[in-house]
């Protein structure tokens, strides 16, 4: 069958979908459309310069990888970008650019994939006469590194013992090191650095990453096919085994059965083992009482949902690789109203970006507010206290940590009620809760606080100037 320039890069979309999360693949790569495919040099078609530039910074490694993949090591691949011409009527034009010359991912020549059973072709490595370690792709998304995962309170355990598991795999006494914590914490990011960071320091040693649904399907499918004893073989080769989600085991006696002997055989030849799980290992349902013991045999770190210094960092440090400036305010904005996942900062970052190159608006508070309604789930999009007593501070330019006092200056009282007023009306938080958040008051005080505000909103003129204002700054819709 003659491969077209669609089927190329339909198999590269399959490719770069694993490898990244949903609202990146739909943002960035779904608008590309393929063009041309001449000999190793696939043409595809982007919507414009910015993200022709936004490919070539973030995901060139991750293109090439895939182009790679489809059309062999010596594959090339050329922009044609579409160039508005917003002066007449005239049809836009395009200029093609060829692919940045950087260099791809190591080892783009070997196509030796650990996912067996697959309808991709090629040869299953379990059955290949005299494996040998050094054919083993690593499976790692050269994206997740530890320059861009953000130390902060919620994560400084867990990044560490990484980064010491990096420095030494197989040496220190986080053996296995499990990672563990909800949804869109970082767990796969911080694997995947760890990773990463072996394979720069020791180049010979393998690592490979695998999650735990695709090791019980290839185990599996090694039952199927009788080739269980090359199953095992092939990771007792692993100097670096990650799995992630291991919880998927839970319930699965075999796989659990054939993981313990891969296990111990790792360990006790000092290879390094790292898991990720949604929950601890005493939380872990389904398991085997003898692997639970091994995962407790070295360290289990927690990530937890990134405080707002950090989620504020973790938005300049995107910014600043991305060579992107943004308003502070609106930088403040997305920080303290998306106050769950890193996932869930980083879409609405991007769309946020995407938004305003490509319908060319500016970057506002309130192109902000619409991206949030559109990417954030109604859970996390519920305004946050926190964000109100900033936005009643800087109305009238006092530093929070004066509105939390004790002081009774009526204009600190009066931002006082305020923020209690608008935190009752906007968010679902308790009044005990909102009391505690506003200087350790109790109930009846937010309630005397609401009917105060009622009351001078009703027969103050300049005071109702203050509450529209903050309604304006404040509102989501």
């Amino acid at each position: 069958m003659e491969r077209t320039a669609k089927t190329v890069w339909e198999g590269c979309l399959s490719f770069i979908k694993d490898n990244i999360n949903e609202q990146s693949y739909k943002t960035w790569f779904l608008p590309i459309k393929p063009l041309k495919l001449q000999d190793q040099v696939l043409s595809i078609q982007v919507p414009s310069k910015f993200f022709y530039e936004w490919l070539e910074e973030h995901y060139i490694r991750l293109l090439k990888a895939a182009v790679g993949r489809e059309l062999g090591p010596e594959a090339k691949l050329v922009y044609s970008i579409v160039m508005e011409n917003t002066y007449d009527n005239q049809e836009p034009s395009s200029i093609k650019i060829p692919s940045s010359q950087r260099p791809p991912i190591v080892n783009p020549k070997v196509s030796m994939p650990i996912e067996i059973g697959g309808n991709n072709g090629l040869r299953n490595p379990f059955i290949i006469p005299g494996l040998r370690k050094v054919n083993v792709e690593s499976q790692l998304n050269p994206n997740y590194t530890f320059d861009n995962f953000i130390e902060g309170d919620c994560n400084r355990l867990a990044r560490s013992a990484g980064f010491a598991v990096a420095g030494k795999p197989g040496g220190t006494s986080f053996n296995p090191l499990l990672i563990y914590g909800g949804v869109g914490l970082g767990k796969t990011h911080l694997a995947h650095a760890i990773g990463i960071e072996v394979k720069d320091r020791y180049p010979d040693k393998t690592v490979l990453y695998v999650s735990a649904e695709k090791f019980t399907s290839q185990f599996i499918e090694s039952i199927r096919n009788n080739t269980k004893n090359d199953f095992v073989h092939f990771y007792q080769l692993i100097d670096v085994l990650i799995i992630d989600d291991v919880h998927s085991f839970a319930g699965k006696e075999k796989t659990q059965d054939v993981f313990f002997e891969i296990f111990n055989h790792l360990h006790q030849n000092n290879k390094q083992i790292i898991l990720t799980s949604d929950r601890a290992p005493v939380d872990l349902q389904g398991m085997e009482q003898r692997l639970l013991s091994r995962f407790k045999w070295g360290l289990s770190a927690d990530l937890q949902f990134p405080d707002l210094e950090t989620r504020i960092a973790i938005i300049h440090k995107k910014l600043y690789n991305d060579g992107v400036e943004m308003p502070e305010e609106v930088i403040e904005y997305l920080a303290y109203s998306i106050n769950s996942h890193v996932r869930d900062i980083e879409g609405a970052l991007i769309s946020l970006l995407a938004q305003s190159s490509l319908n060319k608006k500016k970057i506002t508070v309130d192109l902000a507010r619409q991206m949030i309604n559109k990417f954030v789930k109604n859970t996390t999009r519920e305004i946050s206290i926190d964000y109100i007593q900033k936005v009643v501070c800087d109305y009238f330019d006092m530093p929070v940590e004066l509105l939390k006092s004790k002081t009774r200056k009526r204009e600190i009282v009066q931002a006082r009620q305020l923020t209690m007023y608008f935190a009752k009306q906007l968010t679902k938080s308790s009044l005990a809760s909102i009391g505690a958040q506003c200087g350790n008051k109790d109930h009846a005080t937010v309630l005397h606080a609401c009917r105060t505000v009622s009351n001078l909103a009703e027969t103050d003129k300049r005071f109702r100037v203050y509450v529209e204002d903050l309604r304006k700054k404040l509102t989501l819709n």
